[in-house]
């Protein structure tokens, strides 16, 4: 009877050390601030031109902002950028998320494309594609996650100087980046409240 009493005990304390585990898991998966904005979590990004970006470039600035409701919403996206030149036809632009979020080196030392599961471009997770930079404000919604072990949460967003070729190039060069062409201007994603999101929400909606 002591022995069956010893292995019933073993098993009680197997089955709560594993639910503390999964409890942990689920912290580390879902940051504090999804419960203090009802289950959404929000996010930031404050563009700058790069650092080391050519006089001739166009210094690029503004915010790109994330909102994805937890845990399985899609990620929606709002690009609200300015700088680009306002004269002649508009030209498209490319951005996309890269791997690291280091702008020690301008935005040269973010790393390629944020690729976790090793596909060619524009398959990526943070292929945004390419914008119109008259428009100013962009909403897109993304295959990329602020969630679990592939969130994008601490990667940089990169404005290039061209277009996308959206990997139909037919070089080497076009699966791996698009020919996109130089780094305009980045910036790091971090959690945010909901005040940016809101703001440009707003605003946008009132000028309609």
């Amino acid at each position: 009877m002591k022995t069956i009493f010893s292995m019933y005990l073993m098993l009680l304390m197997v089955m709560v050390g594993f639910q503390e585990c999964v409890s942990t898991q689920s912290e580390m998966v879902a940051p504090p601030e999804v419960t203090q904005h009802n289950d959404t979590l929000y996010a930031a990004c404050r563009m700058r031109p790069s650092t080391t970006l050519a006089e001739d470039l166009p210094k690029v600035y503004g915010h790109v902002l994330f909102k994805q409701e937890y845990p399985q919403g899609i990620l929606k996206v709002l690009l609200h950028l300015k700088g680009f030149p306002k004269e002649g036809v508009p030209k498209l632009r490319a951005v996309h998320i890269h791997q690291y979020g280091d702008i020690s080196q301008g935005c040269d030392s973010t790393g390629g494309h944020y690729n976790p599961l090793n596909v060619h471009h524009p398959n990526h997770p943070g292929d945004f594609g390419n914008f119109a930079n008259a428009h100013g404000r962009i909403n897109i919604d993304s295959n990329a996650t602020l969630f679990g072990k592939l969130s994008v949460m601490g990667r940089a967003v990169v404005v290039h100087e061209k277009m996308d070729d959206l990997g139909l190039g037919g070089d080497a060069g076009s699966l791996l980046h698009g020919n996109a062409g130089r780094r305009l201007g980045c910036c790091v994603i971090g959690i945010s409240s909901p005040k940016l999101w809101n703001k440009y929400t707003i605003t946008h909606s009132s000028r309609v």
